[in-house]
């Protein structure tokens, strides 16, 4: 092509958009969850004996067995200003962020010079210039690089990241880009905030870091992209999200999230499988985001009576707990690392804030 030689009539079938790889990195800290109850008793200490009970049952029945941490613990339920947290932040994100991405790219044999595309997601701090700007320095990689942070999306911008590399990619063949989802949900913990938004999403959240390599190389080979969608909820804006206070992010979490999931659901799956001439029956494996245990004991209920299951998505909640946009690619790793058949079909499916559904529709 260099050298000005025309292009096949057929080249577009070639131009097909492939997940190639997918890697995850993870902080140094972690406890389990019984290791956790006893810096609860410190936290709550004065609260009525009701609710401190109350709130150790929400950990210890929240699925969740372990979580790591960019803080040690005692940091976590250290009463530090948003500025602090903000900084240790910044600076785990970084490394993180470029942990997970040679993790990656070892996977698949590319120098960090191949990408021509960075999308880094992140909603659990704030940092100006974004993660990718410092990615770039780090690595090395091009100057004209184009970049693309993706800071508001929650726990939907794992998929929301996938579906930004693939409309690029599908416009430019030969290309090659890099989703980054780097999150700290404990940085945003509430010390002063004894509020069940935020002891729920203590209880569930942890944090990590995922990467997928994306291309339209007809060199690379992976699961394709054939379809993708977002779904808005209209008027649902309060269900989920943060709220910008004094002493930082503060998690807003509606308690009717999974209901509202619920009633939904024929309408962001339906319609979307339609569109490709498919049935849920068609689906081979569901990635699901593991919003949380009722969210996933929503989903399971749907999906019961189809022979389908998330059992996945579950052990990635159990291990790891909600990693906001990073966990979607856990879920999508491990499936990857099962070697589907050739053919077979995998549906992503995530939400987040806005209130929306986000979905990819995969072919292996």
């Amino acid at each position: 092509m260099e050298m000005g030689i025309p292009l096949p009539m057929d080249h577009t079938n070639n131009m097909s958009v492939k997940i190639i790889s997918v890697a995850k990195a993870l902080p140094k800290y972690s406890r389990a969850t019984e290791e956790i109850l006893p810096f609860l008793d410190l936290w709550l200490t004065g609260q009525d004996e009701r609710f401190i009970k109350k709130t150790k049952k929400i950990f210890e029945g929240a699925a969740v067995d372990k979580r790591y941490s960019i803080m040690e613990p005692t940091e976590v339920f250290t009463n530090t200003s948003f500025e602090d947290r903000n900084a240790i932040y910044s600076r785990e994100a970084i490394a993180l962020g470029e942990k997970v991405l040679l993790n990656a790219l070892a996977k698949t044999n590319w120098k960090p010079t191949d990408i021509d595309y960075i999308i880094t997601v992140s909603c659990t701090g704030i940092m100006i210039p974004s993660l990718d700007a410092y990615l770039i320095n780090k690595l090395q990689m091009r100057q004209d690089i184009v970049r693309l942070p993706v800071t508001e999306m929650g726990c939907a911008a794992g998929i929301s990241g996938l579906i930004y590399a693939k409309n690029f990619l599908k416009a430019n063949p030969g290309k090659r880009a890099a989703v980054i989802a780097v999150e700290s949900p404990t940085a945003t913990f509430q010390l002063d905030d004894f509020s069940m938004a935020n002891i729920v999403s203590a209880a569930i959240f942890g944090d990590g870091a995922a990467c997928a390599l994306v291309s339209s190389n007809v060199n690379d080979s992976g699961p394709e992209i054939i379809s993708e969608a977002m779904y808005h909820f209209y008027d649902n804006e309060h269900m989920m999200g943060f709220k910008l206070t004094n002493s930082g992010l503060q998690m807003v979490l509606d308690i009717d999230v999974p209901d509202t999931i619920a009633a939904h659901f024929p309408n962001i799956i339906n319609p979307f499988l339609s569109k490709n001439d498919l049935t849920i029956a068609d689906i081979d494996h569901l990635i699901f985001h593991p919003g949380g245990k009722k969210i996933i004991q929503t989903v399971e209920a749907l999906f019961a009576d189809l022979g389908k299951n998330i059992n996945d998505t579950k052990e990635v909640l159990k291990l790891y707990g909600n990693m906001s946009s990073a966990t979607v690619l856990y879920v999508l790793e491990r499936i990857m690392d099962a070697k589907p058949k050739f053919g077979e079909k995998g549906l992503m499916l995530s939400f987040g804030p806005g209130f929306s559904a986000q979905t990819i529709l995969l072919q292996f």
